[in-house]
């Protein structure tokens, strides 16, 4: 078990841990929370032995093999199925071996490193990194591409597949889901259930620890407090223990009733649409945890618009892309005053572009994009840089945001002078010298709140939000999700943050195979929906659970038209025939292996070594052959 007992740990002049304890058992998982800033992957370095303890006892057994995910951009030409491949340190180590023994003509050691190396899963090395790499949302064919062609985001993916196949009794995952979309999460959520090591989560995505973990730890004031449950569990555990410490009791008390003055209103107009119904009942769980919702490290609302035009806008047969490449079409949309849209589908298959579209960031190709009079957008781009200049600073931002609405004439009262804007960007926590200071030196955290704060001083109808919650912390992400609800206007909701979904949105629409459609269901529904698709498309088939799932097949918003998918099927001759070949070199292997084990003359132990790696390699051809005809 990993033992902390009165730890003292610094990081420079700041002291991270005092008189910390903590005890973990074999097998657990754990969700570590905290606020940003108050040393969760210290902690991890800690833990990994990257540092030292300087004060108190710090044990992990020394027996355990450690996995987590490097932080290093790998630049390399090898394939990503090889580069994945190499994160099994054991396999690695194994292969080496072989070649030494083999080198060194010894036919004891060359047995010994065969079975090793048969141990170690060399036989299905290859399909266990495919089907990692496939998880995480690649495509068949990308599974031999250059590592150093794909963009940041895919390359940290396969680092998070080299962690993964690493045999370990101890895995370390800080926020591993920023770089995937809901597909992916939905499919880690699933094989980090069956990870039968001990794991430590660091994550601000609420549904993926209380999917994920039974235990959460809470690293507060240099302290660290278990509690036997998922986040839910946790979150309900604090905030009662908050409703007793607390002294600002009327203060909990007036945000209590705000909670439910604004519930009891929204049930009273929800439809019996099955996502209006989930979202109130997202919505119940906040009247529990207003104590904990008064942490958060900044609250702010939307100013009431002051238009609401009715349709915002309409988009009649967009096609929509890039002129090299359109992504979307035969898109047909209307946006109406007060919808509440989550977009969902999986990276790659437009939603980004569908957004910026609407934020006029890129024009259609084709098609009439229509604005209601009055119409003033909000957009939360993923890529904060796409709408920030890194060497200009806080106040720079907002001078030049006023400069350019009144140019455009469409300031509606907000306060132009420097002090009026110094003023403002306070509420955000840009004071003092993080008024001056260039965003291309500030966090990822900081730099969403900037861009929110430009969002909410533009007072718009319309907010475009794009992967918002990246860099939030979990009790900031409950401050965005009240603004939201507040908001009198518009949301439109890109987002793997499902708990964020849940709560602010109360329809969906999908965008997949180059279309926009409604999507009739929940975000339950949805999540039965993906993991049946993986069924179906046998990606990957070991980790999908075994119960039945019905899936909620979408329909396009232009209900006058349907589109018809035809479904072939794999040639049945040739999968049959793969299948045979596979068979009798499974039995060759056998024999192979058979002979290693029973023989000590060095000539045959090189003989059946050189024919079982043969025998291996023609395996794993035949799989990937078998794997292309029925994916």
């Amino acid at each position: 078990m990993i033992i902390l007992k009165d730890v003292v740990l610094h990081r420079g002049s700041k002291t991270l841990l005092d008189g910390a304890s903590l005890t973990l058992n074999p097998g657990e998982k754990v969700g570590l929370v905290g606020r940003n800033g108050t040393g969760k992957s210290t902690l991890f370095a800690l833990l990994d032995g990257s540092l030292r303890e300087d004060g108190g006892i710090c044990q992990v057994p020394t027996h355990w093999r450690r996995a987590q995910v490097s932080q290093h951009m790998p630049e390399t030409p090898i394939s990503a199925t090889a580069f994945v491949l190499e994160g099994d340190a054991v396999l690695m180590a194994a292969r080496a071996e072989v070649h030494a023994a083999e080198a060194s003509g010894d036919g004891e050691r060359m047995g010994y490193a065969y079975t090793a190396l048969y141990d170690a899963g060399e036989a299905d090395a290859v399909s266990r990194a495919q089907t990692l790499i496939l998880g995480l949302g690649f495509q068949q064919s990308e599974l031999n591409r250059p590592v150093n062609s794909f963009s940041g985001g895919w390359r940290m993916r396969l680092q998070l597949a080299r962690a993964l196949i690493c045999p370990s009794d101890l895995l370390l995952l800080d926020e591993p889901t920023n770089h995937l979309d809901l597909d992916a999460l939905v499919w880690l959520e699933t094989w980090l259930t069956r990870y039968s090591g001990t794991l430590l989560l660091i994550s601000h995505d609420r549904d993926f620890l209380d999917n994920v973990c039974q235990v959460t730890v809470h690293l507060e004031r240099q302290r660290l407090t278990r509690y036997g449950g998922n986040y839910a569990f946790y979150e309900k555990q604090r905030a009662e223990r908050l409703a007793l410490e607390q002294s600002a009791y009327t203060r909990q008390q007036d945000q209590i009733a705000h909670l439910q003055k604004f519930i009891a209103r929204f049930k009273a107009k929800a439809s019996k649409a099955k996502q209006a119904q989930s979202r109130v009942k997202a919505l119940g769980r906040m009247e529990m945890l207003a104590p904990l919702l008064l942490e958060a490290e900044f609250t702010f609302t939307f100013s009431p618009p002051k238009h609401l035009p009715n349709p915002m806008l309409t988009l009649e047969n967009g096609v929509l892309g890039y002129a090299a490449a359109p992504i979307l079409s035969s898109v047909n949309l209307s946006v109406l005053a007060g919808q509440r849209i989550g977009i969902l589908g999986a990276n790659g298959q437009g939603k980004s572009t569908l957004v910026k579209t609407i934020a006029r960031a890129i024009s259609p190709l084709h098609g009439e994009l229509t604005e209601g009079r009055g119409l003033r957008i909000g957009y939360f781009a993923q890529q904060e840089m796409d709408v920030l200049d890194s060497k200009a600073n806080p106040l720079e931002h907002f001078v030049r945001l006023a400069k350019d609405l009144a140019q455009q004439g469409i300031l509606e009262g907000q306060g132009t002078r420097e002090q009026d804007l110094k003023n403002f960007l306070g509420q955000f926590h840009f004071g003092g010298d993080r008024l001056f200071q260039a965003v291309g030196t500030m966090s990822g955290g900081e730099k969403a709140r900037l861009v929110l704060s430009m969002i909410v001083w533009q007072r718009p109808n319309l907010l475009l939000l794009d992967e918002p919650t990246n860099h939030l912390d979990l009790t900031t992400r409950e401050a965005l999700s009240m603004a939201l609800n507040e908001f009198d206007g518009t949301v439109m909701l890109v987002s793997h943050d499902r708990a964020l979904l849940r709560e602010v949105c109360d329809e969906f629409w999908m965008v997949s195979q180059g279309r926009v459609s409604p999507f009739p269901g929940d975000l339950e529904d949805y999540q039965r929906f993906l993991l049946e698709e993986a069924r179906r498309s046998r990606v990957p088939t070991e980790t999908i659970p075994t119960t039945p799932i019905v899936p909620v097949e979408p329909q396009p918003l232009d209900t006058k038209r349907r589109e018809s998918i035809p479904k072939t099927k794999p040639p049945v001759r040739e999968v049959a025939r793969l299948e045979q070949q596979m068979a009798d070199l499974h039995e060759k292997k056998k024999a192979a292996e058979l002979a290693l084990s029973t023989t000590q003359d060095p000539a045959t132990l090189r003989h059946h070594g050189e024919l079982l790696t043969t025998l291996i390699c023609e395996l794993e051809k035949l799989e990937e052959q078998w794997l292309t005809l029925t994916s």
